[in-house]
């Protein structure tokens, strides 16, 4: 198979306009162009509606918690499996024509789902939902990324100056890795905002007007807000590379590729030390992922015993809070608090303080755990994502970003399960254990990464 890599070409600058972003954030609308934060924002919000959207749909038409389930279960699974396979098409062909056939492909199956749900004419077994559970699935797997693909632009956008060469005096080189920080610090803030208000919107929609409501409102949300965000000017900024580049030999435009910049090492050692430990991010978002399931669920019993489980969304809710509050504040974390020592930090603090979650005996002291457990989350997806982007091989970014994502789908599907069996079992302490267990692991893995990047040869 032949390879290919990802240049990094400026995108049209567009006429400057002072920026009403506070500090560091205004250089974003200079790097991306205007328009490109709402987009990246407001363009994610239909595959944060998906998974909750069809459970609520799928349940209300069939009467069955079951098979709302596993129609969510669907979509988790797809989204998963789909996603680095948008991410490698995208490597391969570019993130315009992707994204467009994704949200032509994927509006067709939310559309093709909500028929599905209200023609099915029984709902007596597993085997006459059948047709739902397959097209709940094509939803998830043809839901475009935008999330990861916007990360792929801005370390375009970014890394392009961090060689002194490159930089040809107009911006340090750490002037340009402290803007990588600053956008992929906004970038984990705009995932939280979105995990917790997509749900709320559903939940809205779905009760105060119709279940079938939300799932065409992200239709047509992703009709229209994808195709706009693909032909952006900033998807310039990333471009694939020739389809047989020769051996040895730098892109002809002078520019190195993305994976080039972001290890600041030579090309052949960078790969093999890429090689061997691309999946350890991957690994850690599986287990954020198990954190995010194993907490939600373990909050509806919680929540059971003392109020109602519906509201275990708005207890859930802080921790996302306080988490993109913490996500946004990685801009300003100095350059030399290494990726690696901040992993370690921030999933040491969230392994300590996810303990607490088994102290609580009452609502309001759980939102106080909640509120101080969700500091340290939003810099460890942060920083997990910058340490993707430093192992991803070259030509593979959006790869490796989609699969990060995928990893936090497939991670929230399993700390559901675990977490709900634990919970069903022996009560809301149990499942938490669940969440304890992903922190520490986040941990483990963090250091591992850490001693890793120690060896790692020096250009």
């Amino acid at each position: 198979m032949e390879k290919t890599s990802v240049t990094s070409q400026p995108a049209p600058q567009a006429p400057s306009r002072p920026s009403r972003l506070p500090g560091r954030f205004a250089r974003l609308p200079e790097l991306a162009g205007p328009g490109f934060l709402p987009l990246g924002l407001f363009a994610r919000l239909p595959l944060a509606m998906l998974t909750v959207g069809t459970l609520t749909l799928v349940t209300a038409v069939s009467h069955s918690y079951a098979i709302g389930g596993m129609a969510a279960g669907a979509v988790g699974i797809g989204s998963a499996v789909g996603a680095p396979v948008l991410g490698s098409l995208a490597d391969r062909a570019g993130q315009r024509i992707v994204l467009l056939v994704a949200a032509v492909v994927n509006t067709l199956a939310v559309v093709g789902l909500l028929a599905a749900a209200y023609l099915t004419t029984g709902y007596g077994s597993e085997g006459e939902a059948a047709g739902v559970l397959i097209v709940a699935f094509l939803a998830g797997a043809s839901c475009p990324q935008v999330g990861p693909m916007a990360r792929v632009r801005w370390m375009a956008l970014t890394t392009r100056n961090l060689s002194p060469a490159a930089a040809n005096g107009a911006r340090s080189v750490a002037a340009n890795r402290a803007d990588l920080d600053t956008a992929l610090s906004y970038e984990g803030t705009a995932d939280e905002v979105t995990f917790v208000l997509g749900p709320a919107l559903v939940g809205v929609l779905a009760s105060l007007v119709a279940p079938w409501l939300p799932l065409a409102l992200a239709a047509v949300m992703t009709i229209t807000l994808v195709p706009a965000f693909a032909v952006h000017p900033s998807q310039h900024a990333v471009v694939p590379a020739p389809r047989k580049p020769r051996t040895g030999v730098a892109p002809s435009n002078g520019q190195a590729s993305i994976g080039e910049h972001s290890a600041q090492v030579p090309a052949q050692r960078r790969h093999r030390w890429a090689g061997a430990v691309v999946a350890v991010p991957v690994v850690a978002m599986v287990c954020m992922g198990t954190f995010f399931g194993a907490t939600q669920n373990a909050l509806s019993a919680f929540s059971a015993q003392y109020a109602t489980a519906e509201i275990a969304g708005l207890l859930y809710a802080v921790m996302g809070l306080s988490s993109a509050v913490a996500a946004l504040s990685v801009a300003f974390w100095p350059q030399r608090f290494s990726l690696a020592s901040r992993w370690v930090a921030a999933a040491l603090a969230m392994s300590v303080l996810s303990l607490l979650l088994l102290l609580p005996a009452g609502i309001w002291p759980m939102i106080f755990v909640l509120l101080i457990l969700g500091i340290p989350v939003g810099p460890v997806m942060v920083t997990v994502f910058s340490i993707g982007g430093v192992v991803a091989p070259a030509g593979r970014m959006a790869t490796v970003m989609t699969a990060l994502a995928s990893g936090i789908v497939a991670g929230t599907a399993l700390g559901s399960y675990l977490a709900g069996q634990l919970a069903q079992t022996q009560g809301p302490g149990a499942a938490f254990v669940v969440s304890m267990a992903a922190a520490a692991g986040l941990l483990l893995l963090g250091v591992l990464t850490s001693l890793v990047m120690m060896r790692q040869p020096q250009g």
